[in-house]
């Protein structure tokens, strides 16, 4: 590692290198730091086991891969480049670090040597596809330096957003190593395929990098645009072969054939070398302040985290700090380099931080000066989680949990990447899950990471995409296998829909508007709200149009690269905000409403005198006020409201009623009903993805004491997508197993009065208040005993490949259940019911997708200063605290899509549902993107 010690001083390489026991010593001197360490895990060093390259790597890749200081590969690296050598698509499954992109980069740099051999120099071609545009980015420049020694054989280019147009024609016509994101190869590449058809008639390989963040709705979109890609690349007379590497999760192979669609090799075996690990569980202490009820508040994760990064940079210690929100990101480098002014001025410019939203060339310069050593420390969202190959780290602080095993030591994992030993502190934040797990360090490290969760033959996924694939080549019978059994029962309803046509043998589409932009596989609804300096009209960055109503509301504080401006004027009609420079000694948050309403009841069965029900909701969110927080205590300094229109969301529920005999043979009272509902809900979320092929993250819920629709108490589970995804109408067939499995799950728990193995959820915005274990259960058993015979039709079979069986273990923290990076509101999501009162009549507590999903996926799911939102008024009748509600979009706008869990700093665009074949979406207006625009749908920064 370089000699990175700060200026002025004298070498900082034996501190650098210093054992991270011994910089966490150095971090908590003194009893009141000592006493925040709740648990620290040591994880010993794992020695190398190496092997042979195959001899089919052809030896000029060889002596570039010695060149560049490798001289054995480990044994997992040349498995799986045995297995493509042999024509077999496989995952690589292993750890941070663990030299995954060499694993795939031989075979496919030795192949395109091949085809450098053939007359056109251009025999061979591979596909790069990358979750995020800064991992593709990364990758280029690492390819670049590996295939230096092979001169212009290897002729790597990316292919996105931000590629100049007059560079996209050479990329088609000469790079033979293209690096895209799936946006792009929906919206561009495949609708234009024969002017790519050169580079796919050569097409050998395709690499799917990160893959196991490909999951819920947004994987199972992927999944038919790689079956889209297959059927063209059969057209052109190629069949490639595909290579993927993941995070370690569960049952990585069954993940990888889900989402190709074919047989894949697994390699999981990970023997590279590991440095010891040391992972601290950190508990910020107690404050002066008081929150509900006289409650003690604690320090928050923002501050604390602040001070770590500050004392770690003092130290020379290179770190990063992980942060779920692009304004804590932001606030914590700016506390930072204030603190380390006090010390030593030469030392501010070597903190940064980095997040989505900044410009192209901001992003990169960022990425340049954190690979050259440059910078000591960074405040980063999960844009970085993503495989960014930084070497050289030492250290890792995590402020909150992720909301995933997988995702904790994805980001743990970027320290320690050059062998060495490593650091990672997760600070846990004011929240009943952080604080449960910092007490409770083996549901961290004594259980398994999740498996990724995707399902395409989704029909609400499945019928946009035949329409795509219709349009690039007529659909025929021969097709329909590549596309799973439910194509064929879909064609005759989009025939019906006259969005295909039969002619002979052959569907085709029959419309003017491009079929590609009928969906929009992240789901992020809008054009980006661009934001613009007032006084010299510079663009400082964007947010997503779902962000916009929480993040660039008017008095927002808004910081960008350690300055702080105040949101003027949002003018949503043409998706600018108007700031200007400021220094307010506050923060602010967003607080916002949810109410829903049954528009149509499809199917209602009885379970004793209670109902089951199934049909349409419209899901409303409005953002109706601020709070002023003072930036480091997190005291609240004020409210103003707010006048933004509301946003709505129709989609596809599953909802159940009690009625006051059965709440009194739960004895359930009016006391514990908010708390009882809302646990209840909690945990069927929970196990839904047991029952139907959906990610956690793809779900909402709303639990009402008094729901003015049904008159009764009522909790909803609806699909977080416009137009409904499937989900609901499975929880509505498996009812009795899901709702049974539900209530085991709770009661089996030994917790005393409720964890996040059962009724807490990681998402939850509200603090998982209020909850009330025992009365959940006791209501669950009161309505699945009054349920009897009456199951509604297919109850007896669960649906999905992970379906239930009645005994389903309970949900973990971050468990299979809730896999992805967690999301929040920006806002904390309005004012939480307290514990243990009655909620007032109609007002819902909400839960869903990405935690309102107004904001991008890093966004809290509760306010960062950790104070409970006590501030603030009274929710309206039948209004939920916004907090995990997906968002909806104003009338004649398109419903932001929030559920998909997106890979972090996900992109922009999405339509309004078609009524109907499921899934389909009619282009609004502006939808028809020109060829290859691929810029309406932005992948993630």
């Amino acid at each position: 590692m370089a000699n990175i010690s700060p200026p002025g001083e004298p070498s900082a390489g034996a501190r650098a290198h210093a054992s991270p026991r011994v910089v966490l010593d150095r971090l908590t001197a003194g009893p009141s730091r000592a006493a925040r360490v709740t648990h620290t895990e040591h994880m010993p060093p794992r020695e190398a086991r190496y092997a042979v390259w195959p001899d089919r790597i052809r030896p000029e890749v060889i002596s570039a891969v010695r060149a560049a200081g490798i001289e054995h590969p480990w044994a997992h690296q040349a498995l799986a480049a045995e297995h493509a050598l042999d024509g077999h698509s496989v995952v690589v499954a292993t750890g941070t670090a663990s030299g995954k992109s060499l694993a795939y980069l031989t075979p496919v740099l030795s192949a395109l040597m091949d085809g450098s051999e053939a007359s056109n120099g251009r025999g061979a071609t591979a596909l790069y596809l990358a979750p995020t545009k800064a991992l593709a980015a990364d990758q280029r420049r690492a390819v670049r330096e590996l295939a230096a020694p092979l001169g212009s054989a290897v002729r790597p280019a990316v292919y996105d957003g931000d590629t100049p147009f007059e560079e996209r024609e050479w990329v088609r016509q000469y790079a033979n190593y293209v690096l895209t994101n799936p946006d792009m190869l929906h919206r561009g590449i495949l609708p234009s395929h024969p002017r790519w058809s050169s580079f796919l008639r050569a097409l050998r390989y395709v690499v799917i990098d990160e893959c196991h963040t490909y999951r819920g709705v947004f994987g199972s979109h992927v999944a038919q645009v790689l079956r889209r890609l297959r059927r063209l690349c059969a057209r052109y007379g190629s069949e490639p072969v595909f290579l993927l590497a993941s995070a370690t999760s569960a049952e990585p192979a069954v993940s990888a054939e889900r989402l190709t669609g074919l047989p894949v090799k697994e390699v999981a075996d990970d023997a590279s070398p590991r440095g010891d690990l040391v992972f601290a569980l950190w508990e910020p202490p107690l404050t002066e302040l008081h929150g509900e009820k006289g409650a003690p508040v604690r320090r928050t994760a923002t501050a604390e985290t602040a001070d770590l990064l500050t004392d770690l940079t003092v130290q020379g210690v290179r770190s990063v700090a992980f942060v779920r929100s692009r304004r804590g990101a932001e606030l914590i480098s700016v506390i930072a380099q204030e603190r380390l002014a006090e010390v030593d001025r030469s030392l501010t410019h070597r903190v940064a931080a980095y997040r989505g939203g900044y410009l192209p060339e901001e992003r990169r310069a960022l990425e340049r000066a954190l690979h050259s050593g440059e910078l000591l420390g960074l405040a980063a969202t999960s844009a970085l989680e993503l495989g960014i190959d930084v070497s050289g780290l030492d250290a890792v602080v995590i402020a909150g949990y992720p909301g995933t095993r997988a995702s904790l030591w994805q980001q743990a994992g970027r320290a320690g990447r050059s062998g060495q030993g490593a650091l990672a502190i997760l600070v846990a934040r004011d929240d009943p899950l952080d604080t449960y797990l910092v007490h409770h360090p083996e549901a961290l490290f004594r259980r398994p990471v999740e498996s990724t969760v995707l399902d395409p033959d989704n029909p609400y996924v499945l019928a946009p995409h035949l329409c795509a694939a219709a349009s690039e080549l007529p659909l025929v019978e021969e097709d329909l296998a590549l596309f799973g059994p439910a194509a064929e029962e879909l064609l005759p309803q989009l025939e019906a829909a006259r969005l295909l046509r039969r002619r002979t043998k052959a569907w085709h589409w029959t419309r003017r508007e491009r079929a590609a932009d009928l969906t929009d596989i992240r789901g992020e609804g809008g054009e980006p709200v661009q934001i613009v300096e007032e006084g010299t009209g510079r663009l400082l960055g964007t947010v997503d149009a779902s962000a916009a109503h929480t993040t660039v509301h008017e008095g927002a504080v808004h910081l960008h690269q350690g300055r702080t401006y105040l949101v003027r004027h949002l003018d949503l009609q043409d998706s600018v905000a108007l700031v200007e420079e400021a220094a307010p000694p506050y923060s602010t948050t967003a607080r916002d409403t949810t109410a829903i309403a049954i528009l149509e009841t499809d199917v209602e069965v009885p379970w004793g005198q209670g109902r089951l029900c199934y049909g349409s909701v419209e899901v409303t969110n409005q953002v109706v006020s601020f709070l002023r927080r003072r930036v480091i205590t997190g005291e609240v300094l004020g409210e103003t409201k707010l006048d933004l229109p509301p946003r709505t969301l129709r989609t596809r529920a599953v909802w159940w009623t009690v009625t006051e005999d059965q709440l009194d043979a739960a004895r359930v009272n009016p006391e514990i009903l908010g708390g009882a509902l809302h646990a209840a809900e909690h945990a069927s979320i929970g196990m839904l993805p047991l029952f139907a092929t959906c990610d956690r993250w793809d779900i909402g819920g709303v639990s009402v004491p008094l729901h003015p629709d049904t008159l009764l108490p009522t909790v909803f589970v609806y699909d977080g997508h416009p137009g409904g995804a499937g989900f609901a109408e499975r929880a509505f067939h498996t009812a009795r197993e899901w709702l049974t499995a539900t209530r085991q799950a709770i009661a089996s728990c030994e917790c005393e009065a409720g964890c996040p193995s059962c009724i807490q959820s990681p998402k939850c915005g509200n603090g998982n208040e209020p909850l009330h274990k025992r009365g959940a259960v006791r209501l669950l058993s009161v309505l699945l005993r009054d349920a009897g015979a009456a199951s509604p039709p297919g109850a007896a079979t669960a649906s999905g490949p992970e379906a239930g069986s009645g005994t389903a273990s309970p949900p973990e923290a971050g468990s299979g259940t809730a896999s992805g990076p967690e999301a929040g509101t920006a806002s904390g999501a309005g004012p939480a019911s307290e514990a243990g009162a009655a909620s007032p009549s109609g007002a819902g507590t909400a839960s869903g997708p990405e935690a309102g999903s107004a904001s991008p996926p890093e966004a809290p799911a509760t306010p960062e200063t950790g104070l409970a939102s006590e501030a603030g008024m009274a929710s309206p009748p039948e209004a939920g605290t916004a907090s995990e509600t997906p968002v909806a979009s104003p009338p004649g706008v398109a419903a932001s899509d929030p559920g998909t869990a997106s890979p972090p700093e996900a992109g922009t665009a999405s339509e309004t549902p078609v009524a109907s074949p499921p899934g389909v979406a009619a282009s609004g207006p502006g939808a028809a993107s020109p060829p290859e625009a691929g810029t309406a749908s932005a992948p993630p920064q």
